[in-house]
């Protein structure tokens, strides 16, 4: 590191080693209105300025809209106000909490009057994971306010909330999410320390707010004479105001460098590679994990960036799974991200007809028509083929664009471990809203087209002199990386949150649900003993069957299955006045398979009594996704 960079990181570092005290204090350190601190021991900075940006709600207000983004903080506020306000709608509690020890907060929605979450076919959606990519989070956010605002009033939802489930954690990864809205940072997920680029270091090169501005926008220098930079980047010819940038291809010179705001803080010749955190929870999930870049020994396996030390090896991730294993009653999931955008599902390391049941996959299938239907998006598919292939040929290489595989990743959690419907989402499209140069792709050029126009030019900032401490005259400006690149400006946010919360709220409404249980009833009287033959019967009115396919093989779920309950005083004892006879087994439980939709299903049982008139008793017919469903029983005139 050379004397010029040194003595510009000094006072940071100065400031490190006074303020070690409060970077341990959390969560009191949320109180400091100056900087920002987080937790963790690495070897760089773990406070920063705070700052709030235009476009973001930090206090909650009397009315929640959608035209600004919203803190952890806002979120939780509205979650408690909620719960006080929908008593017999909406229960919410903590999970667990995250990595700095903030509380992971849930929602539970139903009409608890027809009965507990836990007795209903379910749903559950979660944003937030990714700390930047906050319209996951908003969108989980309307959901929850449409559903409750709409109870009473909307027939479907009011059924829904009825007769169905839904959970919702609009923040799975609130340490991220917080710093990302409280200051110039950002990063992957979690604020974990981590050595992004393997030289032993923690945390040692976060981004710069150089210009004190709250946002770490691009840098751009041309290559100084005696030196060997290298420039990577010339100007994009189809943009005529000459803002944009793209990397060289071929036998192409640059012109420029670029890099991100910063300073090379550990002097390696490399700017910002190793900021806060960089595990990523997206990567951590157990089906099909690979060990972290260097992971491999052999040198010639998979490896995957960010996986964490091992399968939900991070709290947020398995948060998640546990919760989901404790309630197998959910049947479809969506965990949003930003900003392909995409409706983004399994299999993630081989093309779908390779792997899934047809039937499944036909379910998805439909899922990904409805989606884009709804929200508009331009893709909808699986990770390993369609999603890397949607744009066939990259348009600064030229090279072809090739399947590839992704580990670790939530949806082939979903479906091949936990048998359900299973997607993760991408919002928002960088604002490139059409292609507006008809060369068939939407990209950057796009996005300015679209700045200018339907923006008022907020999104780009025009390039200007500056003078960087180490590296002297430079420029300084690019697209804004967190409202508009990432997420959109705060005007376009609630188009994106509502559209993609309706496709979540859609795959909702398919959820099975065994309905119209009903009981026939043929009577043999004998000498000392009554005998009744009871037929139950039931529906699954639901677009979705009682199990997938998958969720059939992997056992996740158990058979729909019917038993009878009577009291025990008459079942017990060496001459009981009650004897279930058939089915013969000790636990009295039929198992018949599971439910198709609009498939109509029954089950019969064999029932004696002996010297009673009659007996009251209640059908259970049970489905772990499909739902409890109890009806009184009558035999004879008890």
């Amino acid at each position: 590191m050379n004397t010029r960079t040194w003595l510009s990181v000094l006072p940071c570092l100065l400031m490190v080693s006074t303020a070690g005290a409060v970077a341990q204090s959390f969560p009191e350190s949320d109180r400091d209105t100056t900087f920002y601190t987080v937790r963790g021991e690495r070897h760089g900075v773990s406070f920063f300025r705070q700052h709030r940006h235009e476009g973001v709600e930090y206090e909650a207000g009397n009315v929640l809209t959608f035209d600004r983004y919203h803190t952890v903080d806002v979120m939780y506020e509205w979650l408690e106000r909620w719960a006080e306000q929908f008593p017999n709608l909406l229960d919410v509690y903590e999970v667990a909490k995250s990595y700095e020890g903030r509380p992971i907060m849930q929602v539970s929605i139903t009409n608890k009057e027809t009965g507990p979450a836990v007795d209903k076919p379910a749903s559950y959606f979660e944003g937030g994971r990714h700390s930047g990519e906050v319209t996951s989070s908003e969108s989980a956010l309307w959901l929850i306010k449409h559903l409750l605002e709409n109870y009473g009033q909307d027939p479907e939802i009011t059924e829904f909330l009825d007769t169905r489930a839904m959970y919702v954690r609009p923040e799975n990864n609130p340490d991220g999410s917080n710093m990302y809205l409280h200051t110039a940072q950002s990063n992957r997920s979690t604020v974990r320390p981590h050595d992004n680029d393997r030289d032993g270091l923690l945390d040692e090169d976060s981004p710069n707010d150089l210009d004190g501005d709250g946002v770490i926008y691009q840098i751009r220098y041309r290559p100084r004479p005696g030196t060997d930079d290298e420039a990577n980047y010339i100007a994009d010819e189809r943009d005529p105001s000459g803002r944009l940038l793209r990397r060289v291809r071929g036998e192409e010179v640059g012109e420029w460098l670029v890099i991100s705001e910063g300073l090379d803080d550990d002097g390696d010749g490399r700017y910002n590679e190793d900021g806060i955190g960089g595990l990523d929870l997206h990567r951590n999930y157990p089906e099909n994990w690979r060990p972290d870049v260097g992971g491999d020994k052999t040198r010639r396996g998979y490896t995957q960036n960010g996986a964490g030390a091992f399968p939900l090896s991070e709290i947020e991730t398995r948060a998640t799974v546990l919760f989901l294993l404790s309630n197998p009653n959910v049947s479809v999931v969506n965990s949003m991200d930003t900003r392909v955008p995409m409706h983004l599902r399994p299999p993630s390391t081989s093309r779908s007809a390779e792997r899934m049941y047809p039937e499944d996959l036909a379910y998805y299938e439909m899922f990904d028509q409805v989606g884009m239907e709804l929200t508009g998006y331009p893709w909808a598919g699986d990770v390993y083929y369609t999603y890397r292939m949607r744009v066939p040929v990259n348009p600064f290489t030229g090279d072809s664009a090739n399947p590839g595989p992704l580990f670790g990743h939530s949806p082939d959690f979903g479906y091949w471990y936990y048998g359900a419907i299973w997607y993760g989402d991408e919002l928002w499209n960088g604002g490139a809203m059409e292609d507006y140069n008809n060369d068939g792709l939407r990209d950057q050029v796009d996005a300015l087209v679209w700045d200018d126009q339907g923006n008022g030019g907020n999104g780009f900032r025009e390039w200007e002199p500056f003078h960087h401490p180490v590296l002297g005259d430079v420029e300084i400006g690019g697209f804004h990386p967190k409202f508009f690149s990432q997420n959109g400006p705060a005007h376009e946010l609630e188009r994106w949150a509502r559209n993609q919360a309706l496709f979540n709220l859609e795959m909702s409404k398919h959820l099975p649900l065994i309905d119209d249980v009903d009981t026939w009833i043929r009577v043999h009287r004998g000498d000392d003993s009554t005998t009744y033959e009871v037929t139950v019967s039931w529906t699954n009115s639901g677009r979705l069957p009682t199990a997938l396919r998958q969720a059939q093989l992997v056992k996740i779920v158990q058979e729909d299955r019917v038993r009878l309950e009577f009291a025990d005083s008459l079942t017990e004892g060496d001459s009981p006045r009650l004897r279930i006879v058939t089915p013969s087994r000790r636990n009295k439980v039929i198992s018949a398979g599971w439910t198709e939709p609009g498939e109509q299903k029954s089950v019969r049982f064999e029932v004696r009594t002996y010297g009673i008139p009659g007996v009251e008793g209640t059908v259970h017919v049970m489905s772990t996704r499909g739902g409890l469903v109890k009806v009184p029983l009558r035999l004879g005139e008890p």
